[in-house]
């Protein structure tokens, strides 16, 4: 199983990067969001990878994050989602936005991504959404790239700095709610929702415990 690359981005494609590794050029896709975010050509990266294993095929996939692998790996285990089509809902959503409609039961949002239906997108969140509480929880990293980021041609590692404090707010407030005593799913739900009003840890637990518990 390879786990984790790091090496030189000798080439990006519309789907795909070359990612040289001790001279072992190593073929790589990635979702848009991933493609868009890493760094200028010859420059130094590292991704998290999941590798598909078929009789005629193999295929390795890349992440910038493990959260984002880890809902790959979810989204592949819905019937009816390829890995391709796991990579198009990451794209469109990114692994925070992913997990918000899932934990929003927003099948919508999900449909949104290219070429996945609404009876898939339905089926993603009926099978994911008791899930969403421990992906939630998973400690919020750093994007693997170890050359900075590209100036203008590439605004997305930029704007993926607050997503990261975000997430890790959001797994805090999730984490406090549950030691509350609240039903994960419904912690996560009223996270989720609580999500546009605050990003910081103690604003999406007012905000969440307004949701869950609006008496009081």
């Amino acid at each position: 199983m390879i786990g984790r690359l790091t090496g030189r981005l000798d080439f990006r494609g519309p789907d795909h990067v070359l990612l040289d590794v001790n001279g072992v050029g190593y073929v790589v896709f990635c979702s848009d969001r991933t493609l868009a975010a890493l760094p200028p050509v010859k420059s130094p990266v590292a991704l998290w990878t999941e590798l598909l294993v078929r009789e005629d095929l193999l295929q390795l996939f890349g992440f910038l994050t493990v959260q984002e692998r880890e809902w790959h790996r979810l989204l592949t285990s819905v019937q009816g989602i390829g890995a391709r089509g796991s990579l198009a809902i990451l794209g469109a959503l990114g692994a925070e936005g992913v997990a918000r409609a899932i934990a929003l039961g927003d099948a919508a949002a999900v449909r949104a991504a290219p070429g996945v239906g609404p009876k898939i997108a339905q089926r993603v969140v009926n099978e994911l959404q008791g899930k969403a509480p421990a992906m939630m929880l998973m400690e919020a990293d750093d994007p693997l790239i170890d050359a900075p980021a590209a100036p203008t041609a590439h605004p997305a590692p930029t704007e993926k700095a607050a997503p990261v404090r975000t997430s890790s707010a959001q797994s805090e407030a999730l984490s406090a709610l549950a030691n509350l005593g609240y039903a994960p799913t419904d912690a996560a739900r009223a996270v989720a929702e609580a999500a546009g009003d605050a990003d910081d840890t103690g604003g999406l637990i007012r905000a969440a415990l307004r949701r869950l518990a609006p008496g009081e």
